[in-house]
């Protein structure tokens, strides 16, 4: 057999080689096709949530894939006496510090309320009174996950005696706050149309979703393809005289 004029002679144990490697790598690709079409599901039906009309906190939570990412409504006060920190949050290139509320609503459950930014230089409630509302307040925001979202290995540590926590744990931050019969695992992410019109600021609870998928198929399909390429050019031969006869 010739392919360009060059005499094509493949090797068994070559061609089993590159067999299996090329059915690895188009295994690979496939995969990441039905990856993308369960990424883009999730994103889909988050912004579906998240566009929603806004309805009352409910009362059976036990459902909580069906809660996340949901907008409500929620009333009772809040406890800025007890507000924890999230360190090492910026906003528009400043830094700050992330502010969680406990929240005691009216019907005698507890809330963990996500608040938003603040600088450094405010974060003590005391320069921020006028922002702090008092009283019994509705407030409107998107149920949300809590707990550590990475990988377990790079998993920080919360440190609750210095009241600096580096993600929101609704149980332990419900407990060190004194807050009782807590809504957990899940905590509100604050939302308002006007985000910068009091501190906290409160930008948008985190509804985008990385969807790489696509890249990564393209990727193991583009090394399946120059895969074949390598072992076709490995398994050909000298390039024959014009003539036909052997060199």
């Amino acid at each position: 057999m010739t392919l360009f004029n060059r005499p094509f002679q493949p090797r068994l144990g070559t061609s089993i080689a590159a067999l299996v490697m090329f059915l690895i790598l188009i295994g690979l690709g496939s995969w990441q096709v039905v990856r993308l079409e369960w990424k883009q599901g999730l994103i889909d039906e988050r912004q579906m949530r998240w566009s929603a009309p806004a309805s009352a906190l409910p009362q059976d939570l036990s459902d909580e894939a069906a809660l996340l990412h949901r907008r409500v409504t929620a009333e009772g006060r809040y406890r800025h006496d007890r507000e924890l920190y999230l360190p090492g949050r910026s906003y528009k290139g400043s830094a700050g510090v992330g502010v969680v509320t406990p929240f005691e609503l009216t019907d005698g459950r507890g809330l963990l309320v996500y608040r938003g930014w603040v600088p450094t230089s405010r974060q003590d409630p005391a320069t921020r009174s006028e922002s702090n509302p008092e009283g019994i307040v509705q407030i409107e925001g998107v149920l949300l996950p809590g707990g550590w979202q990475g990988s377990d290995w790079v998993e920080p540590g919360n440190n609750a005696a210095g009241n600096v926590w580096f993600f929101i744990d609704p149980a332990d931050m419900a407990k060190t706050s004194g807050l009782e019969n807590a809504i957990v695992p899940l905590y509100l992410g604050l939302y308002r149309e006007d985000q910068e019109a009091a501190l906290p600021f409160t930008p948008p609870p985190p509804m985008e979703m990385r969807n790489d998928h696509l890249q990564y198929a393209i990727t193991w399909y583009a090394l399946a393809l120059a895969l074949v390429v390598i072992f076709v050019v490995y398994s050909m031969g000298p390039k024959r005289p014009e003539g036909g006869a052997e060199a």
